[in-house]
């Protein structure tokens, strides 16, 4: 019998791959981090004994969810412009506030806000565009959570940075700072291709290629946007980036509502990503990003939330739940994006987007043990028939009981383990108050 670091006995396991494979009456074994197997409970019993034991007899166990596009920080800006349009709420409301707000301070605290409210629903890995880049980077390191952070930039100064001269040097000392981090990764994410010049663009691409990173984007979020690049670059946006060479690196092409046979044809051939944020989508009236076509040509589609301030909230099982219904909606077709597809690019998606695919993502021997529990025993998801689709379907976060990253118990109980809750909530008042008491937009 060897003797390990922690064994999880479930009612099932569902490791994500292969794509719907469901284990009932199985044990998960962690050493040094890792999954080091995945096998019967009864034979886990005589295999193995553990420094710690969990019976988690009906829960069932997951990957640990990824949000592959997130402003991790502007939790502290939920609800502060509900109920418009997206061009509005960014030029009248949202920047404007951070012009005002947004500081080290308030990266760190609203990170602290977001990273909590994800590892309780669940997610163990976030993939974020925002200032302060290395402030994300520290907070999550600080709390056991993995995540990539973006190397921004705009077109116009920002608190992060005041040209292009300097958003490149803030991207390289990011870079260098956590290239080999073991719980963090960088992308570069130039925030849209209507808020960044050719010029950047190809400044970027540059960089990109020698620090061999991917690159993270909003594209074609909205109609007016693809109006706009028709009329100021006589091409749509997409077609655009592949002309200056952007699609030469690996592109997470975020939103990607407003898409032609010619942009399918374009993601398609080179590759590219598609992050698909439903709800933020749906909120801010963006339109409907064509998964079902996505995924019959091969393009692969991860899950995001998008910020706390455009959706409201950072719930990855509520995005799968709506990715599963808009597909179905969208495409007529009542069998687009089955239950185990959606917690696909809930997970295994949002990893290979990420680069990160052979490092978590899913439950195989050789992994870091990122692994959520999901009490299926709360009367919404009674009784349990197929149990990937009442994950899928009728569970909610609030029934997650256990989340761990690399195999360390980061929520215990609903509990968490690496932040202090009662801070965070007078952090988190005493920003609302500033807030509050003297808006951003007045």
């Amino acid at each position: 019998m060897r003797h390990i670091d922690t064994l999880i006995y479930a009612g099932w396991v569902i490791p994500g791959e292969p794509e719907g494979l469901v284990l009932e009456q199985h044990a998960l074994a962690i050493h040094d981090g890792l999954v080091l197997d995945i096998l019967p409970s009864d034979e886990a019993a005589r295999s193995y004994s553990a420094r710690i034991t969990h019976r988690l007899a009906g829960h069932a166990l997951i990957p640990g969810l990824i949000n592959a596009h997130t402003h991790a920080p502007m939790t502290l800006l939920r609800g502060l412009a509900p109920d418009v349009p997206l061009m509005d709420w960014l030029h009248k409301h949202i920047w404007p506030a951070e012009q005002r707000w947004v500081n080290p301070a308030f990266v760190a605290d609203g990170t602290r806000l977001a990273i909590a409210e994800m590892l309780l629903g669940g997610v163990t890995c976030f993939n974020d565009m925002y200032f302060f880049p290395d402030v994300v980077a520290n907070v999550a390191a600080e709390a056991g959570m993995r995540a990539c952070v973006g190397l921004i930039l705009v077109d116009f100064p920002t608190v992060w940075a005041k040209d292009l001269d300097a958003y490149l040097a803030q991207a390289e000392r990011v870079y260098e700072t956590y290239r080999d981090h073991a719980l963090i990764s960088t992308m570069f994410s130039p925030h849209a291709p209507y808020s960044v010049s050719d010029a950047s663009l190809q400044a970027l691409l540059q960089r990109a290629e020698s620090y061999q990173l991917p690159i993270h984007m909003h594209v074609q979020e909205t109609a007016a946007e693809v109006q706009h690049s028709l009329e100021q670059h006589g091409v749509r946006p997409l077609a655009r980036l592949q002309r200056l060479g952007i699609l030469e690196r690996p592109l997470l092409a975020v939103h990607a509502t407003q898409l032609d046979d010619e942009d399918l044809a374009c993601l398609q051939a080179n590759h590219a990503h598609v992050i698909h944020c439903p709800e933020s989508n749906l909120k801010l009236a963006s339109g409907f990003c064509p998964v079902q076509r996505l995924l019959e040509a091969g393009i692969n589609v991860a899950l995001g939330t998008d910020g706390a301030a455009s959706n409201d909230d950072l719930d990855m099982l509520g995005e799968m739940r709506s990715a599963a219904l808009l597909a179905k909606g969208v495409s007529g077709d009542a069998s687009a994006v089955p239950a185990a597809r959606a917690l696909r690019m809930a997970t295994l998606n949002g990893a290979a987007a990420l680069g990160i695919a052979h490092l978590t993502g899913s439950l195989v021997v050789g992994k870091f043990a990122d692994v959520a529990a999901i009490d299926m025993r709360a009367l919404a998801t009674q009784p349990v028939y197929h149990v990937l689709s009442q994950i899928v379907y009728a569970a909610s976060r609030e029934q997650v009981t256990e989340v761990w990253v690399a195999g360390r118990h980061l929520v215990k109980s609903r509990s968490l383990t690496s932040i202090d809750i009662h801070a965070l909530h007078a952090q988190t008042h005493q920003w609302w108050s500033r807030i509050h008491s003297a808006p951003a937009t007045a």
